[in-house]
């Protein structure tokens, strides 16, 4: 009777340690989401103030800089439920602002435009490396939270189901092939 119930109590125990550990898990998935999301919110909200930056410099010919600052203006100033939209839009309108090779050269030509020029590229370089890594913790999490031990024993507590960030992050393929 007693060595039973010693087998039972370090069962309980190592159940109890896995599923503690499992908690631990997820906590730290949790928090790399919120990192990664972090620093995506840092890289879009760079991309969108370089841009609206640049559309408000007189570099580029009127159309293109109201077309250019109203995308940023919308990205910086979207709620959160229009934000994949607003930065989908923004992407697309860099893409059609910079389609042309042309355009890009001139906005280097111009005092001070060789560092904006630089400082796009690299802000629209970086959004889908941020985007990539936060839909990646996204992803590990939601694979964690899937597994029944986690719905049965509720190791997620309260925190909401991750949702991925996706957009149109395709950077213009003029900026980035002049300022490499």
């Amino acid at each position: 009777m007693t060595a039973t119930l010693i087998w039972i109590l370090v069962a309980l125990v190592a159940i109890g340690l896995y599923l503690s550990w499992t908690a631990g898990r997820l906590d730290r998935l949790h928090a790399r989401i919120d990192a990664a999301r972090a620093a995506l919110d840092a890289q879009l909200l760079r991309r969108a103030s370089v841009a609206q930056e640049l559309a408000t410099s007189g570099v580029l010919d009127p159309a293109a800089s109201i077309v250019l600052y109203e995308a940023a203006h919308a990205a910086r100033q979207a709620v959160e439920e229009q934000r994949e939209v607003a930065e989908s839009e923004l992407s697309q309108a860099l893409r059609a602002v910079f389609a042309d090779a042309q355009q890009v050269d001139a906005v280097r030509e111009a005092p001070g435009g060789e560092d904006a020029a630089l400082e796009l590229a690299e802000a629209v370089r970086r959004v889908p490396m941020a985007r990539r890594f936060h839909n990646d913790a996204v992803r590990a999490a939601r694979a964690l939270r899937r597994h029944r031990k986690v719905r049965w024993f509720r190791l997620a507590g309260h925190a909401p189901f991750p949702m991925a960030f996706e957009m149109d992050d395709e950077p213009p393929a003029a900026l980035i092939e002049r300022a490499a």
